[in-house]
């Protein structure tokens, strides 16, 4: 489980190819404190376990179905990736819970840029649009965001100068693909809304 607030952006210095997946190898600073094999990192927003340290560099595998339905899938060298480490149970948590469990990939359709202002407008399949909801949370390549603006075919997210600098989001283009997790207390909340009027019966109390 993560908060979304980002701890360092890493850089992509290889990605090894092998049948059925690929090793992803990252170079970091922060989130090399305390990590080791098996240790749970965000990049990007995808949840992956850290398979070898090497000095300043952190190896991953990934599945051919994380490549398929991620950015991960089209890193190359050099590209710079989100980075955090698995929250503690004494952690504050300033974004919201983020569970590294990407729900698909999306693409950025609109930059608006003004004086300390970026709007990025993100789109958005019928399936998500309904765990979408202003003033929300989302997670955009693991990034902890308030929904702005919903429309039919996409949705907003504002920038403050700071997340830019910080984040890989300063990097997006108009088409660039990004990661997207939608609220996980809006899926549970929808789930049981469905359940209850599928079956009205199903969390009324038995008196007998």
């Amino acid at each position: 489980m993560f908060s979304g607030i980002i701890e360092e952006t890493g850089i992509v210095e290889e990605i090894e190819k092998k049948p059925n997946l690929c090793v992803l190898k990252v170079r970091a600073k922060k989130v090399l404190k305390d990590a080791k094999l098996g240790s749970s990192i965000a990049v990007d927003g995808v949840c992956l376990t850290v398979t070898a340290i090497k000095k300043d560099i952190l190896s991953f595998d990934i599945m051919l179905e994380t490549m398929k339905k991620t950015t991960l899938g089209s890193v190359k060298p050099k590209t710079h990736v989100n980075l955090e480490r698995s929250l503690k149970m004494s952690d504050r948590i300033c974004g919201h819970f983020v569970s590294g469990h990407v729900d698909a990939m999306q693409s950025v359709t609109k930059i608006i840029t003004g004086e300390n202002y970026t709007e990025l407008r993100i789109s958005l399949t019928k399936e998500l649009h309904k765990y979408v909801v202003p003033k929300g949370s989302v997670a955009l390549d693991g990034v902890s965001l308030t929904v702005g603006d919903v429309r039919q075919k996409d949705f907003s997210v504002y920038l403050i100068p700071f997340t830019l600098q910080v984040t890989n989001l300063g990097y997006k283009k108009e088409g660039s693909p990004i990661n997207i997790e939608t609220d996980i207390l809006a899926k549970y909340l929808f789930a049981q809304s469905r359940d209850k009027s599928s079956n009205p019966y199903s969390f009324k109390k038995d008196n007998n």
